[in-house]
């Protein structure tokens, strides 16, 4: 298929380099709203967003003149719920817009409005149900991460909680941003409407609801067919074909082969290509992975998403949108024993650090330590797991919702091979056939990898100066040792000195069965380390994951196309 056929609108812009002519279809922030009249919110140029925000604050105070509102609804052909999304558009806008003027002006008009309607409240406190939005705002206050979010905002419509908190992290965030962007909105071998079917498959994989609702607004912003949105079976059969490999890539990738490869490849009517087979499982793999992400962080409903907000009667009895933070009323994670904690991990650093350069593990014994790591990771799971009934609304797009992650190793039962690094590496394999085949993406992938594996601040809870790279890598090859995959230059006796039993246990559930993580399994490992030090082990895992499974499913197209 021709790339020219899957090319989406893209932004296009004028000769001053300002001000982007927007496709209406492009803007996810302008859902249910006249986008014509509002899509220069979304410019660069202050002159643009100043206009759009009078039209809106007009369109506000016609709504609000009609005596018989409340009642009966707008007059003049505005429906109720039109008016209804234009208050919930605003209370976006005045929490999340990267433009200032934008925010203060849609706070206005919404306390305006609290005087004669209901209007919306959020219902949610900040991005991140485990994070406080305090440390979130002061962490992500630099003039870069504002860049990027204006950035988000101009290109996107609209800065989300994942971009928010991801911005705690700005150099990764970049990275994260610039590959997400490429994979659903630049040229490829897939069409717009399916890249984002795709992804609603994928996090349906997890019951990421979050993630669902986004995508499924999203593929009705580029013209996909609302019938697909009834479930799988009302799908195109290509895209029902795909379920088996999404199935096994988000709970089981070691059972991925090649035979799985032929039966997508295999010419018919409803066959992938070998470039559209590599673009489907980048975007699984993806969003398997930030499923992990928006679990691990906890990361409330967007403001415009169903429980994102809640409509309070008008003023004086709108109701409390900022309740007080669990965290802040709370310091028990902050005692002795917490700093305690943290003194022999950096002890257990220095003599590891020492070891090393004392002696050296023979083969031998690094692959015995490899195997009894693995088979400890069977004894590592959470107690305190509830089971949630999956809602009717994803289960549309789950078959077999049975399946799911079972450990690679178990005793009494045959299981594959381990698969080790140095026999399919990324830096070797798997980045030459994404470029080749999906030209960029590799390079993209590449970079987010190195990214977060090298990113450091040289900090650890109250100590500065510290070199974490240690223990940056044993959470690493332990992601990587949960899904079977072994470095042969790694001794795993590290893992087991350096990831305490509650990290581990974390870990393992976000990897493995993200939608199972608790806010206790969040606070009850590293007690005295910040947030943002949290979320970054979340950025590793959604990394380490998303190449681990891409490792297995690579190695597969590699041995049909041999």
């Amino acid at each position: 298929m021709a790339l020219a056929a899957n090319q989406r609108p893209l932004l296009s812009v004028n000769g001053d380099g300002g001000d982007p002519v927007t496709d209406a279809s492009t803007w996810g922030m302008l859902r249910g709203c006249d986008t014509g009249r509002w899509a220069g919110l979304c410019s660069r140029r202050q002159k643009a967003r100043e206009e759009a925000m009078e039209r809106l604050g007009q369109a506000v105070q016609d709504c609000l003149g009609d005596t018989d509102l409340s009642s009966n609804g707008p007059k003049e052909g505005v429906e109720p719920l039109d008016f209804g999304q234009l208050l919930v558009l605003l209370l976006r806008l005045s929490e999340s817009c990267p433009f200032p003027e934008i925010k203060e002006r849609s706070t206005q008009l919404l306390q305006a409005a609290q005087e004669t309607v209901k209007i919306p409240q959020q219902l949610g406190r900040g991005p991140s149900a485990f994070i406080p939005v305090e440390e979130i705002l002061q962490e992500g206050a630099e003039s870069s991460d504002r860049q990027i979010f204006i950035e988000a905002f101009v290109t996107t419509g609209r800065v989300d909680n994942i971009t928010v908190v991801m911005g705690l992290h700005s150099e990764y965030l970049g990275t994260f941003w610039k590959t997400q962007y490429h994979l659903l909105q630049m040229d490829g071998p897939l069409p717009f409407p399916e890249r984002h079917y795709i992804a609603i498959m994928a996090a349906a994989r997890h019951q990421c609801s979050y993630l669902v609702s986004l995508h499924i607004a999203e593929f009705l912003q580029v013209g996909g067919n609302p019938v697909w949105l009834h479930g799988l079976q009302c799908a195109p059969q290509k895209l029902r074909n795909l379920n088996e490999i999404n199935k096994i890539l988000a709970h089981q990738p070691w059972l991925i082969n090649k035979e799985h490869m032929e039966a997508l490849l295999k010419t018919g009517e409803n066959s992938w290509s070998l470039a559209e087979l590599i673009h489907a499982l980048v975007l699984l793999t993806h969003y398997h992975s930030l499923a992990s992400f928006v679990f691990g962080c906890s990361i409330n409903p967007e403001i415009d998403q169903e429980g994102g907000h809640a409509f309070c009667p008008p003023s004086p009895h709108s109701c409390d949108s900022s309740p007080a933070s669990e965290d802040s009323m709370s310091s028990s994670n902050s005692g002795p024993e917490a700093m305690q904690e943290v003194e022999v991990l950096m002890q257990r650093m220095k003599l590891l650090q020492e070891c090393r350069l004392e002696e050296e593990a023979s083969q031998e014994e690094m692959e015995t330590r490899f195997e009894k790591e693995k088979s400890e990771s069977l004894l590592v799971a959470p107690s305190d797991i509830i089971e949630h009934a999956l809602s009717p609304n994803i289960m549309c797009f789950v078959e077999d919702p049975e399946f799911g992650y079972k450990d690679f190793t178990r005793r009494g039962e045959q299981t594959p091979p381990t698969f080790r690094a140095q026999d399919y590496t990324w830096e070797d394999h798997g980045y030459s056939l994404i470029n080749r085949l999906y030209p960029d993406v590799g390079q993209l992938l590449d970079e987010k990898f190195q990214v977060v594996y090298n990113l450091t601040y040289h900090t650890m809870a109250m100590h500065s100066g510290v070199d974490t790279s240690m223990l940056r890598r044993a959470i690493w090859n332990y992601i990587h040792c949960v899904f079977g995959i072994r470095y042969d230059d790694y001794d795993y006796g590290e893992v087991n000195q350096l990831l305490e039993r509650s990290l581990k246990i974390y870990i393992k559930t976000v990897a493995c069965y993200p939608e199972k993580v608790t806010k206790r399994m969040y606070t009850d490992f590293w007690r005295h380390f910040r947030h943002s030090e949290k979320v970054h082990v979340n950025l590793l895992l959604l990394e380490a994951r998303m190449q681990a499974a891409l490792l297995y499913a690579l190695r597969a197209i590699t041995r049909y196309m041999t």
